[in-house]
């Protein structure tokens, strides 16, 4: 099984008030590994399906300790942990090599742009899907939320 593996830069205007990133920067920061690895990836790679179009269906977020900016960038690591006939669910953890900051998952619904409404998952998409399906981690009894992240 692979996992993506995404670098991202924090900037200073991720943080709020309270000093740390925001809690909705959060969902910038998925966003960014998941079109990276859907599209910019080895997996994206002659593989257009997805980018005729796809919705966000769900997110969930855990967030396990407040992340501070500083000049490393964190990874975010993506895997897909369930594939139905009409979506797909990428799971990620945003960390350095220290600690987990959080753990999260998106459900990714293809969708037909002729006809805006979703469509299913072909055989040749799931192939492709399937060298990076894992199941969810098991929590680290070590990643225990530390400080909530403000809203």
């Amino acid at each position: 099984m692979a996992r993506h593996i995404y670098s991202c830069p924090l900037r200073w205007s991720d943080m709020d008030a309270f000093g740390h990133v925001n809690n909705a920067v959060f969902l910038r920061y998925l966003e960014e590994a998941r079109i990276d690895f859907l599209f910019g990836s080895e997996f994206g790679k002659g593989n257009h399906s997805f980018s005729d179009g796809s919705v966000v269906a769900r997110h969930e977020i855990d967030y396990l300790r407040p992340l501070v900016h500083r000049p490393e960038p964190v990874v975010i690591e993506s895997w897909v942990t369930h594939v139905s006939r009409a979506s797909l669910t990428v799971s990620y953890e945003i960390k350095d090599e220290e600690r987990v900051y959080a753990r999260a998952s998106t459900v990714v619904v293809p969708i037909d742009r002729e006809t805006g409404r979703p469509r299913r998952i072909s055989d040749e998409e799931r192939e492709l899907l399937a060298a990076y399906r894992d199941d969810e981690p098991a929590a680290d009894p070590a990643d225990a939320v530390e400080g909530a992240v403000a809203v």
